[in-house]
């Protein structure tokens, strides 16, 4: 099959690669439909996870459909439509009978793109796939589907959970690019008072007012600090996002936080990034950090599938699967294309039942 390949730091490859076949009972193999791009495999690509190991397909997030089941998979067929999440769960450990899947010790969490093979690919292994995927209602379709692999139950679980946004808050979502536009979709749940979105990108916090944001900053020309303090009567925030995952913009949000505040980081750091205690100790600020965990994925699919949430507007530029290259290079390269999230699209998609098989077998 063809996929992409982490080759280290600053080298990627669509290639040809061994098909992947089941090793354990409780794996599926998917046939990747429909994929997508993460800013956690630009950070690869930078080097910030030297735990990806060159020769490693990246990706985890994607739409398909099971193909082959392994002996002890009981909830799952040839022939499913499936979410493959990012987040992978042995269903037995403390952690995930917790809930918390993120942390699985049992061999899941984060392990697609990372610690094993992952999605951008024709086709998948997915291990302990009772517990990791989630069937795709008929009426929805991949674009729909497919950003709540990660960036909605990320922004949702990491972002607005963790950072207790309550009725009447005043949110300051640093970083417009999809996890912080997540933000600012899925705050509004939660009816705040005030949602602001900060980018130095005007097309970023153009798409930031789209998805309902009250007031944008662009904190590359302007004063954020200032500009929040007098939107607030002086306090601050109530609740800071952190979604870029650079040292400046944590430390932007801790500036912006009210006495009191939560501040929860959501980006992913590859870089340190200064906690100025001797300011915060005294402010009874909560810092939180965490991995999605995507116990809300459910909760989400049927918001979606109600109509209450509509990701669409992510999907800003398709490919087909085989134009990864391209994609990527776009997706990098958001500065110019104003890309949010690359939709990469096998050919063909949603065959009918009868011809599926055909196709699989082809």
């Amino acid at each position: 099959m063809k996929a992409l390949v982490f080759h280290g730091p600053g080298r990627r490859e669509w290639e040809t690669v061994p098909d992947p076949r089941l090793e354990e009972p409780t794996d599926a193999i998917v046939r990747i439909d429909t994929s997508t791009i993460c800013g956690t495999d630009l950070h690869i690509l930078k080097g910030d996870v030297p735990e990806v190991e060159p020769g490693r397909v990246l990706g985890h997030e994607a739409v398909g459909t099971v193909i082959e089941v392994g002996d002890a998979v009981t909830t799952l067929e040839p022939g499913d439509r499936v979410l493959v999440s990012c987040i992978t769960s042995c269903g037995r450990c403390r952690f995930c009978k917790e809930g918390r899947y993120g942390l699985c010790t049992g061999g899941g969490g984060w392990i697609f793109g990372h610690l094993i093979d992952g999605l951008q690919a024709e086709f998948a292994r997915v291990p302990f796939a009772d517990t990791s995927v989630y069937k795709v209602p008929a009426e929805l379709s991949d674009d729909q589907v497919v950003f709540l692999a990660d960036i909605l139950p990320t922004a949702y679980e990491v972002g607005i959970l963790a950072g207790r946004v309550e009725p009447g808050d005043t949110v300051a979502v640093v970083g417009a690019g999809p996890i912080g536009l997540a933000a600012v979709m899925t705050a509004r749940l939660f009816t705040p008072g005030r949602i602001v979105a900060l980018d130095v990108a005007d097309a970023r916090l153009a798409k930031a007012r789209e998805l309902d944001a009250d007031v944008t900053i662009n904190n590359g020309r302007a004063d954020a600090v200032a500009e929040v303090m007098e939107l607030t009567e002086g306090l601050g925030a109530d609740v800071a996002i952190e979604a870029v995952g650079v040292p400046e913009t944590f430390e932007l949000c801790t500036e912006l936080i009210r006495p009191g505040g939560r501040v929860a980081n959501v980006g992913v750091h590859g870089h340190p990034a200064t906690l100025h205690l001797e300011r915060l100790w005294i402010r009874d600020v909560t810092i939180t950090t965490c991995l999605v965990d995507t116990f809300t994925t459910p909760k989400l699919l049927r918001l979606i599938a109600e109509g209450r949430l509509d990701p669409t507007p992510f999907a800003t530029h398709r490919f087909d699967l085989d134009e990864m290259t391209e994609a990527y290079d776009t997706f990098a390269d958001a500065g110019r294309t104003n890309a949010l999230k690359v939709v990469l699209s096998a050919i063909p998609v949603h065959l009918p039942a009868d011809e599926d098989a055909v196709a699989v077998t082809a």
